[in-house]
Parts: C-alpha cells; sequence; structure tokens
C-alpha cells in the first residue's frame, strides 16, 4: 500500500490523476486530494503520507511552500511539483529547492506510473534502514559511536578529522543531547596523542568550590578536608587531551588559572607555589554562546580568545532529521542487546512520528524514547502505541485539541508504561511500584489497549 496525497486547484486534475493512480496495479495506492495548501498540509499532518504530487501554483501559497514545510516536517516524504510551463530553468529550480522530481502538466499517464514506482522502489530500500543489520549487509557510518548520513553532520566531521593531528584547542558548541563528547573523542582518537590517556570533566557538574582542586588538585592540608594529596584533571591528562564539558559555566574566579595553563602549559596544584610543566591539549565544549557570556563579563575576553581557536556547532537533530532512521537502527541493536530482546524494526506509522518529533533533547531524548520502545514493544516492529506522546507540532500553526477524557487515558498509559520500563516489562514488579494489584494492573492494561494489544511478551 502506498498513500498518495495530490494537490491542486484544478478539481479535473485532481480527478484525472485519481484515475491513473486507481488503475496501478503496483503498488496498490490509496489517493487522497486537497485543492488548497492549507488543506493539504493538514493531511501530512494527520496522516502517514508515502508520496505528494503538489502544483506549482495554489490558491493558498505554492508548490515550493508546500516542498519546504514538507520536508521540514519529515525530509522522508517525497514530494513532486507539477508545472504548466515545460521551462528548464524551472524545473532545475524546483530540484534545488528539494524536490524529488517535478512533472510537466497535462501529466501523462505512462509518466506518473513512471514516477510512482520509482519512488516507491526508493522507498522499500530506505525502509530497510528502519530494521537491524544483517548479516553481510553494511550499517549506516558510524564513526567513535557517532551515527550519521547528513550533510551537516559529515561536515562537522570532515572539520574534526581535519584537526585532529594538530594540537589546536578546539570548542565544540552545540545544543545538550547533541553528542559533543564523542565528537572530542573522535578528535582525540585520530591524533598523536591516541595512545595516551583522554580525560573528561564536567565543570556544570561541580560545585564552585571543588571546581579549582578537581582541575589542577591539591595538596594535603590545603583546606579544610584535604588529607591527602590529589592530582586533578590536567595531570591525570598529561600527554593526552583534556576535554572540559560546558567550559561557560567555569568560575571567574578560576579562568585566570585556566588561561595561564593554556598560554604557559603550567598549572599550580592548591597550596602549592611549584608550576607544574605539562602537555595538554584542551578540547572545550557548551551550550551556551560565549560571546554572550563575554559581553556580560561573565567569561574573561583573553580566555575566550585563547580556547577560540577552532569552532564546531553541532546541528541539532531537529536540523538533520535524515540521520533518524540510522541513529533508530543503531539503538535498537543496542537495546536488544542490553535487554535479550528481538526487535527487528519501526513500523511505518511510527517512524513517521519519529520523523516528525522535534527532539528539544536531541540525540539522548531519541535514544531515550527507543529503549523504552524496544522495552514495551510487544511484536517484531516498534509500533505507533509503543511510543510515548510526541510534539509533533504543525508548522501551520494548527492546534490539535483532545478533551479531558482522551487527556486522562494518554496521561495513565503514560504512567504505566512507565512502570513497565522501569520493571523491564515485569508486570509484577511493574505493579508493586505503583502499589497496585497485578490484577488490576492488567486490567488496566487491557482497557487502555483494547483488541489484545496489551498481550504478554
Amino acid at each position: 500500500m502506498m498513500t498518495i496525497l495530490a494537490i491542486d486547484d484544478d478539481p479535473a486534475q485532481l480527478e484525472r490523476l485519481s484515475l491513473i493512480l486507481r488503475r496501478l496495479e503496483y503498488p496498490i495506492v490509496e489517493y487522497l486530494a486537497a485543492e488548497t495548501k492549507q488543506e493539504g498540509l493538514r493531511i501530512v499532518h494527520d496522516q502517514v503520507i508515502d508520496l505528494v504530487i503538489t502544483d506549482l501554483r495554489l490558491p493558498d501559497g505554492n508548490g515550493i511552500e508546500v516542498l519546504q514545510t514538507i520536508k521540514d516536517m519529515n525530509p522522508m516524504i517525497p514530494v513532486v511539483v507539477m508545472t504548466a510551463f515545460s521551462d528548464a530553468r524551472e524545473a532545475v529550480d524546483i530540484l534545488k529547492q528539494g524536490a524529488d522530481d517535478y512533472l510537466i502538466k497535462p501529466t501523462h499517464p505512462e509518466d506518473i506510473e513512471k514516477l510512482v514506482l520509482r519512488i516507491y522502489e526508493k522507498s522499500v530500500l530506505i525502509r530497510e534502514a528502519f530494521l537491524p543489520p544483517s548479516e553481510g549487509r553494511d550499517s549506516s557510518p558510524a564513526v567513535a559511536g557517532i551515527i550519521y548520513k547528513s550533510k551537516q553532520m559529515a561536515q562537522v566531521m570532515q572539520t574534526a578529522a581535519r584537526c585532529a593531528e594538530s594540537d589546536a584547542t578546539i570548542v565544540v558548541s552545540g545544543e545538550s543531547g547533541t553528542g559533543k563528547e564523542l565528537v572530542a573523542r573522535f578528535i582525540h582518537e585520530r591524533s598523536l596523542r591516541r595512545n595516551n590517556p583522554f580525560v573528561a570533566v564536567n565543570i556544570s557538574a561541580l560545585a564552585e568550590s571543588l571546581a579549582e582542586s578537581e582541575l589542577f588538585g591539591h595538596r594535603k592540608g590545603s583546606f579544610t578536608g584535604a588529607d591527602m594529596d590529589r592530582i586533578g584533571r590536567f595531570e591525570m591528562a598529561n600527554g593526552g587531551t583534556l576535554f572540559i564539558d560546558e567550559i561557560g559555566d567555569i568560575p571567574p574566579s578560576i579562568q585566570v588559572k585556566l588561561l595561564r595553563a593554556l598560554q604557559f602549559g603550567t598549572i599550580e596544584r592548591i597550596g602549592e607555589n611549584t608550576p607544574r610543566q605539562l602537555d595538554v591539549r584542551i578540547i572545550a565544549a557548551t551550550n551556551k554562546n560565549l560571546i554572550s557570556l563575554v559581553e556580560q563579563g561573565h567569561f574573561r575576553k583573553d580566555l575566550y580568545y585563547r580556547i577560540n581557536v577552532i569552532t564546531l556547532e553541532l546541528p541539532p537533530l531537529r536540523q538533520r532529521k535524515e540521520d533518524i532512521p540510522a541513529l533508530v537502527e543503531h539503538f535498537i541493536t543496542r537495546f536488544n542487546e542490553r535487554n535479550h530482546r528481538t526487535v527487528e524494526g519501526v513500523s511505518r506509522e511510527a517512524m513517521n512520528k519519529l520523523m516528525r518529533h522535534d527532539y528539544p533533547g536531541n540525540v539522548r531524548e531519541l535514544e531515550n524514547i527507543i529503549e523504552r520502545a524496544v522495552v514495551l514493544c510487544r511484536g517484531e516492529l516498534i509500533l505507533d502505541r509503543d511510543l510515548p506522546p510526541l510534539n509533533n507540532s504543525a508548522p501551520w500553526n494548527a492546534q490539535i485539541k483532545k478533551n479531558y477524557r482522551q487527556s486522562m487515558t494518554d496521561f495513565e498509559r503514560s504512567i504505566l508504561e512507565e512502570a513497565l520500563l522501569e520493571a523491564k516489562g515485569n508486570k509484577s514488579a511493574a505493579a508493586r511500584a505503583l502499589g497496585i494489584t497485578e490484577r488490576h494492573l492488567r486490567s488496566r492494561l487491557e482497557r487502555l489497549y483494547p483488541e489484545g494489544e496489551n498481550k504478554d511478551n
């Protein structure tokens, strides 16, 4: 089954496409039609669509706007733009905007049939990425645990590879959960320091009173509680790489010592006056705007220019959704092994839901979603019901309002599913954690998941 949506304000053209598509023997087509951009986008938001064919000129917009909105929502949905003008420049422009193909009006049955078959066969190949790799099949690119297929991440990794063998200080910036430490490890593993330590420290996780000791070490008796000598992270990383996570949170009182360590390669433990010469490469990470912190007086300008030799900006997952299927494949394999499960992949509907989510927690959030789904999955495929409620917001500001009963049902599902996740699918343990009987739990699951959806694994 292939669901195709046509958007055109000409009823005759919509009927013509309907007749052509419905007579196809392969693939079998479910045909949907819309006469406006707004109506078409609502359909894409509400249903799983395998192909959109849109006219270039619409009463409330144009086909390029439809194309861009759909690709932002789910870049895996193929979009074909129809135009009444056989202008080569216009066709090239349509393809440059990201269309998968174009059609010239009046459309011919053989052209549409070939187009649909080609896109369907391509979609079958893409769906193979939803499954864990079978024997003999190459998996997605994985570098130091970093999974990607998008051009954005490829450019980041190419830059990281080029600067790996230098000793230049690097700042890896990006939102929380984008994989900044993984990129830092990638750089270290391809540097001349690869056989020496990689030491990580998260500044935001340390109290200000402990941060200096954690970085530079201390002498016995230098402060209350210092009952023995202790080396800091700088000395641990001597000859290797020190990864300072959330460097924007480093206290101002310590920034001057960090600047000296970068400038002269020396540190002093707390309670000592003797400089210690070290050979350490610094890779820093931040999810904050360091320039803004400098302007606000929270970060030293000279330190900023000292560390900001090379900057790698990691894009958030919502800007590289092409990577989601590969990441899902990777996480399914990992959590199958960890939880002794045999999940084979993701359903079409579930993948559509995953592709449309914005992921404020980025890759880390997707990882948690897939771990939860693998544990809760009742069959070979992760289904829509195995996923938590996700924020699949409509770009045109459409608000989907639930009634009270539906909202309460969703809330109860979420509670029960979290309990089952914590109990790794064991209903007895989940019931104990919730303070109810196992019989009560099974009764609620039967009501919340009708038609046998809650069968035991």
